[in-house]
């Protein structure tokens, strides 16, 4: 069952419009972004634009894929494109420590920028807090913007347990850092001199000394200095936040959302749609990633399941009746210790002499079995030539063949059925997203059988994308 046409998201147009300035890839954890972002972003070089891939994602695979030994603050361009068409290609991963670095530095002297860097809040804030990786992504995309020497900006979202963590966390931040509390933390370090000591001592000292124990006086001296010193250097996080949000839901900006054909990632998906739709975000459409098809989709789960039970039965009854007939096949049978030629040798009846004496003459002797010195009658020559009659004879041997073919099919088979189940699922899963959000243009990439690693990979990838084909399953049958 293939997409409505109405509904498919068409990419090489937006590409190619000089009006498109961003493009960010969002999404929940492990559904592609980071293969999609690099993907759009090869294929806009190649077509003429000059583009760089902003990614926060921490397995470093977008560098590994177009062939960069590492990546890093700073945008690398990538080699082995074609540019042809006059396009350009650099990729870089946010460092989000260095990048809240050069904001402290852009903005402060020498003095307030090492006052800044070495106070240990900050050292702390700015390697882990929460948060801090969405707004330094923001941030890192605002600088880039502002540079103004690429015309395309591909942003790979943070990785997040929850897709909508890439909106909320810089304004949570934001709000944290100019929040009441932090204010009056503050207060006695804007205020300065006597004041400031009449202040702390009149309204604050309560309030300031239950915190110190909590916190430990240190830590509270630490985040005064540290906000002091942010704030009067270039205003408020909230405010910074606030600008690239407004950069974000701007003309020129496109929201791709990155999702795969399972339930949780959906989900995130249409929470995601709805959330964009809410804030006025220019939301593009949507990239299904990982769909599984088949080229023999006409064969439904149950006439494989069924046929491969057939194939199951019929092999079991050959075996069934191939060990009946060797059981009654007595040459099969009757074969104790080699002796059978002995026994049925009509040379040992009414004999003297016990087996073990009728040995072979040697060479050029006359011996008991002939004149002639040949060993015919003896058990050696009997064996030998009733093991040649056995060989020769036609036996009723097993079917091997046919049945290692027969169980092989029906294996087949059942692997066929084990996808067609999962395609049924994963259009299921489709077709209540598209009940949910019909006015959603998706893009759909078929799964590979392997990871893209490399440009070549990535190209591929780019090109399904444009041409939207999926290889979907026909689930009708």
């Amino acid at each position: 069952m293939s997409l409505d046409p109405a509904r498919v998201l068409d990419l090489d147009p937006l590409l190619d419009d000089p009006d498109t300035r961003i493009v960010v890839c969002c999404g929940s954890g492990g559904v592609g972004k980071t293969t999609t972002a690099a993907a759009l972003g090869l294929r806009a070089a190649e077509r003429g634009r000059k583009v760089v891939v902003l990614t926060i994602d921490p397995a470093r695979r977008l560098a590994q894929s177009m062939g960069i030994d590492s990546l890093d603050n700073v945008p690398r361009r990538v080699k082995g494109i074609d540019d042809s068409a006059g396009g350009e290609l650099h990729a870089m991963m946010l460092d989000m420590k260095r990048t809240f670095d050069e904001i402290v530095e852009a903005h402060a002297d020498g003095e307030r920028a090492a006052v800044i860097l070495n106070n240990p809040f900050y050292q702390s804030l700015s390697a882990g807090f929460a948060g801090t990786q969405e707004y330094m992504a923001m941030e890192k995309l605002g600088q880039l913007r502002a540079r103004d020497e690429w015309d395309l900006i591909i942003v790979d979202t943070p990785p997040s347990r929850s897709a909508l963590d890439f909106l909320d966390a810089p304004k949570r931040l934001g709000s944290f850092l100019d929040g009441r509390l932090i204010r009056l933390l503050t207060a006695p370090a804007k205020l300065g001199g006597r004041a400031g000591m009449k202040f702390l001592n009149v309204g604050m000292s309560m309030m300031t000394g239950t915190l110190g124990k909590l916190l430990g006086g240190q830590l509270l001296k630490d985040v005064q200095t540290f906000v002091a010193a942010m704030d009067t250097t270039f205003g408020g996080f909230r405010t910074r936040a606030d600008a690239t949000y407004k950069l974000l839901q701007a003309p020129g900006t496109a929201f791709l959302v990155v999702a795969a054909p399972e339930r949780d990632a959906l989900r995130e998906a249409a929470y995601f749609v709805e959330r964009l739709a809410a804030e006025d975000m220019p939301f593009a459409g949507l990239v299904l990633n990982r769909v599984h098809g088949s080229g023999a989709a006409h064969l439904s789960a149950e006439r494989a399941l069924a046929a491969a039970e057939n194939l199951d039965a019929e092999a079991a009854e050959d075996l069934e009746s191939t060990a009946v007939e060797n059981l009654d096949d007595a040459r099969i049978v009757d074969q104790e210790g080699g002796k059978a030629g002995l026994r049925n040798s009509p040379d040992t009846y009414g004999s003297s002499e016990s087996p073990a004496s009728e040995t072979p003459a040697p060479e050029g002797s006359e011996g008991p079995a002939g004149s002639d010195g040949s060993d015919e009658g003896s058990p050696a020559a009997t064996d030998s030539t009733d093991a040649t009659d056995r060989t020769d004879a036609p036996t009723d041997t097993p079917p091997h063949g046919h049945r290692t073919v027969e169980q092989l099919t029906a294996g087949l088979l059942r692997l066929h059925a084990e996808r067609m189940q999962l395609l049924s699922r994963e259009q299921r899963t489709r077709d209540r997203f598209a009940a949910l959000h019909p006015e959603v243009a998706v893009a759909e990439v078929a799964a590979l059988p392997g990871d893209v690693h490399d440009l070549a990979g990535l190209r591929d990838i780019g090109d399904r994308l444009a041409a939207n084909r999926p290889e979907l399953p026909e689930t009708d049958a």
